[in-house]
């Protein structure tokens, strides 16, 4: 048998046996009322979602109960609702241990969602709060201080953007290890802020998480 033959052959022997090896990659959608996957080296849906949901819904429930908007009547006129309190939520900060990565988007997106679905508050636009943020040069915490409020604060009067609360949501972690196995405790705060007042509100929620290994693999439990 000629020797080059022999070779080419091999190779190509060898290249499908390779191919045939490689690990597939394989999706599925996942439908309403099945559980999310849990992460096993970081925090993921499974933590994040119930983390937003807690949160949002304490912090609307005490807005609630505060009775803060009440309709209003004119001499005996029908009854008109007071106007929504509009909210400028400025930012998603990451505090944690662990990188989020495309969640801090999505994190904005769900709870600037949930609270315009409340019909209790107007959020401003992000799109709006980012170029506001951009025009003026500031960071969302450099917003505390009298002279960058009323910076921002006119800017976004002028865009006809004006607002009566600061929205801050902030992710944070404390973790308890043992040898190679740890637990992480996933803290996530909503701050509303009253700009005339200065007076700030705060709920959270949080969610335990621990992280197992062991020789045969890794397994890991999330618990509330």
């Amino acid at each position: 048998m000629d020797r080059r033959y022999f070779l080419s052959a091999g190779l190509v022997g060898i290249g499908s046996l390779l191919t045939g090896c490689r690990n597939k990659q394989f999706a599925q959608i996942t439908k309403p009322g099945q559980p999310d996957m849990v992460a096993s080296h970081q925090a993921g849906a499974e933590t994040f979602t119930p983390l937003v949901q807690e949160s949002v819904a304490k912090l609307l429930g005490r807005q609630a109960a505060s009775a803060q908007i009440t309709p209003v009547s004119y001499g005996g006129a029908e009854e008109i609702p007071a106007p929504r309190k509009r909210i400028c939520f400025v930012a998603v900060e990451n505090k944690s241990a662990e990188e989020v990565g495309d969640f801090k988007d999505q994190l904005y997106q769900i709870i600037d969602t949930k609270i315009l679905e409340s019909q209790m508050f107007e959020p401003v636009s992000k799109r709006y709060v980012d170029a506001g943020l951009m025009e003026t040069r500031l960071r969302p915490d450099q917003l505390f201080l009298p002279e960058n409020m009323r910076v921002f604060t006119g800017f976004m009067e002028q865009a006809g953007q004006p607002f009566d609360y600061l929205l801050y949501a902030t992710i944070t972690s404390g973790t308890t290890r043992e040898n190679q196995e740890f637990q992480r405790d996933y803290l996530l705060t909503l701050e509303l802020v009253n700009i005339r007042t200065g007076q700030a509100e705060k709920e959270s929620a949080t969610i335990t998480k621990t992280y197992h290994k062991s020789r045969v693999g890794r397994w890991f439990q999330s618990k509330a």
